[in-house]
């Protein structure tokens, strides 16, 4: 199978046959293109692997016993269902006003060169040599006061727009671009406008805020979490039944995860036939809607009360207790996913991938403590069959 006249890259369809069990290599066979993972992927989606997901589930639950099942609440519920949320964040660079500005100042002058014919005569000045000095400038100044930020950010606005005026002109006349120039053209353009509202107003918020342009659907997720207040990158649900782990909603703008819960809840009722008897959940997931709909389907929903303590309450401080110490079980499986399963830092681009990472990641976990239990399972059974010599008392 070796071809010594061949480059690295030519050889890949000869390694490809070799391993789907061809005898040699056959110039005649189909072309394996190089990216043919890529199209595999794409095919793997999130809904299917929500499906493989429930078909691993279905199959471990049914052969091992509940852990909870002693644990029933009103009307036959059983079980326990921890929820929360969390952010998977992309790889990007950190959202800068002037570094945007800047990288959508560049994409414009592509997209001219694109539009711009030399029929047309002299090309159209864009001056972006001295834009490109103006940005270096700022960013190589060690001390980024406010007043600098300000001036840099009016620069780059004012050469982007002198440059989309220019790319307006050459599409009036009759000028086209692809489809997917297209699209860099509209995100270049939504950025410049929400920058210019921001520029004009002096606020730094807008709704909808476009963080990356090369990734215009990503959305700052404000976490709250110590050291990284914001994330940026697609926002999840997860809920955990006897330690297996489900995606429930996976979206790219920031959400109120405490509206899903509902949701949750009647999921497990088609999976199970019935309520869990009780949700752990954070505090953000008590309000009066979810506590509503708990009390009326005999659910109990961990946390105290809202409002004010009443003054003959008395809480068990020991069942709140157990309840926060069960519920840290999410949070572990939000520590294994992004440390070990690729949920930490989301390399791909595309929102389908996007969306393909994180549900991949959620069907590793689950996985990952199959083939646990099946490694401790293997050094059980070699202790139990390999006969231990007995060491001597004194040597």
């Amino acid at each position: 199978m070796h071809h010594a006249g061949r480059s690295p890259r030519s050889r890949q369809p000869a390694y490809a046959q070799y391993f789907c069990g061809y005898l040699g290599y056959d110039d005649s066979k189909l072309f394996f293109d190089p990216s043919l993972m890529v199209y595999f992927r794409k095919r793997l989606t999130p809904e299917i692997l929500g499906e493989i997901n429930e078909m691993i589930l279905g199959t471990v639950q049914k052969e091992t016993p509940h852990e909870d099942d002693d644990d029933r609440g009103n009307g036959g519920n059983r079980g326990t269902m921890i929820v929360d949320a969390t952010c998977a964040p992309s790889n990007i660079r950190y959202p800068q006003d002037a570094s945007l500005l800047n990288e959508a100042r560049e994409n414009a002058e592509k997209l001219l060169d694109e539009l711009y014919d030399p029929a047309d005569g002299k090309k159209p000045r864009t001056y972006r040599a001295q834009a490109h000095r103006d940005y270096l400038q700022f960013s190589r100044s060690r001390k980024k006061t406010a007043k600098k930020i300000r001036k840099a950010v009016g620069k780059q606005l004012r050469y982007l727009a002198r440059n989309l005026a220019t790319i307006d002109r050459k599409i009036a006349l009759g000028r086209t671009l692809s489809q997917r120039k297209n699209h860099r053209l509209a995100t270049v353009r939504t950025l410049y406008e929400q920058q210019k509202y921001m520029y004009d107003n002096r606020c730094h918020t807008v709704p909808d805020r476009i963080v990356s342009v090369s990734q215009p659907f990503l959305r700052p997720i404000v976490r709250g979490k110590a050291g990284k207040p914001v994330e940026f990158g697609a926002k999840l649900d997860i809920s955990v039944v006897d330690v297996w782990t489900r995606l429930e909603r996976f979206s790219f703008d920031a959400y109120n995860e405490a509206g899903n819960l509902a949701a949750m809840a009647e999921r497990f009722r088609e999976r199970e036939g019935h309520y869990p008897s009780r949700i752990l959940a954070d505090k953000i997931y008590r309000n009066r809607e979810n506590l509503r709909f708990c009390k009326e389907r005999g659910i109990r929903l961990s946390g105290p009360a809202l409002g004010r303590p009443k003054k003959d309450e008395v809480r068990n401080k020991t069942q709140d207790f157990l309840d926060e110490c069960e519920r840290v079980e999410v949070e572990r499986r939000f520590s294994l996913a992004k440390r070990k399963c690729g949920l930490g830092l989301i390399m791909t681009k595309l929102r389908q991938t996007i969306a393909h990472s994180v549900a991949m990641s959620i069907l590793v976990l689950n996985l990952r403590k199959i083939q646990c239990a099946l490694l401790r399972l293997l050094a059980f059974l070699v202790l139990w069959l390999v006969p231990q010599k007995k060491q001597p008392l004194f040597s």
